[in-house]
């Protein structure tokens, strides 16, 4: 069975080490906030200058002025600074970012992402993906591993005009857990009940399968 968009944050979470400082995109990525392990402390940014994101907050939690870059309502994290975005693109591309999670049209097996327009469509904005993908040591892709006609978002050249080049180190689908090195797609973990053959029909790229390809495991959310 593929994963939900909680579940796949879940996973991504178990990324996540102590003293990381995250950054987190719209979309999947933001969910991740809600499933940080309580044995680590990570320090999750946002780009309109928030470092310190908390989970989501309770309906007598919401407050209108806190928000993340996405103009989602959201809570500060004890020892949480606020700055302007100036001062958080400078902490982006200053490299002091040690994991960025981003969401994406497109990935293919060189680590290409494209994740910011579709050709013929309005583009309201790129929003901080370039500095992301060029500021980060580290970058996880969340997505769903096709598209509504199952066409695979897991390509061998990335069709879509490119937000980074050579920068992505691992996808995280509703299918899988891929690493991208040496030119291919490499599996590491399928979801609960997904089949090898599901995967390797649905992506598009080269993909390495090892002999034994484990299910994952979400820990305290197993039960999600």
């Amino acid at each position: 069975m593929s994963l939900n968009r909680d579940q796949i944050a879940m996973r991504v979470a178990q990324e996540l080490q102590d003293g990381y400082y995250v950054n987190l995109g719209i979309g999947i990525p933001t969910l991740v906030a809600n499933y940080v392990p309580s044995d680590i402390e990570v320090m999750l940014q946002s780009e309109n200058g928030l470092l310190g994101i908390g989970p989501y907050p309770t309906e007598d939690q919401v407050d209108a002025d806190m928000i993340n870059a996405g103009k989602e309502t959201v809570t500060a994290a004890v020892g949480a600074s606020i700055f302007s975005s100036a001062e958080s693109f400078a902490m982006i591309r200053g490299g002091h970012v040690d994991l960025t999670v981003l969401g994406a049209f497109e990935v293919d097996q060189h680590g290409n992402i494209a994740s910011y327009m579709i050709p013929g469509k309005l583009v309201k904005g790129m929003g901080g993906a370039m500095d992301l993908v060029a500021g980060a040591d580290n970058i996880i892709v969340t997505m769903s591993h096709a598209d509504k006609r199952d066409n695979s978002k897991l390509l061998e050249n990335c069709t879509l005009p490119l937000t980074g080049v050579g920068c992505v180190k691992r996808v995280v689908t509703n299918l899988a857990v891929m690493e991208i090195k040496d030119g291919a797609f490499h599996l590491l973990e399928r979801a609960p009940g997904v089949s090898v053959e599901e995967i390797q029909q649905k992506t598009a790229g080269k993909l390495v399968v090892p002999d034994n390809v484990p299910e994952m495991s979400f820990g305290q959310y197993k039960d999600s």
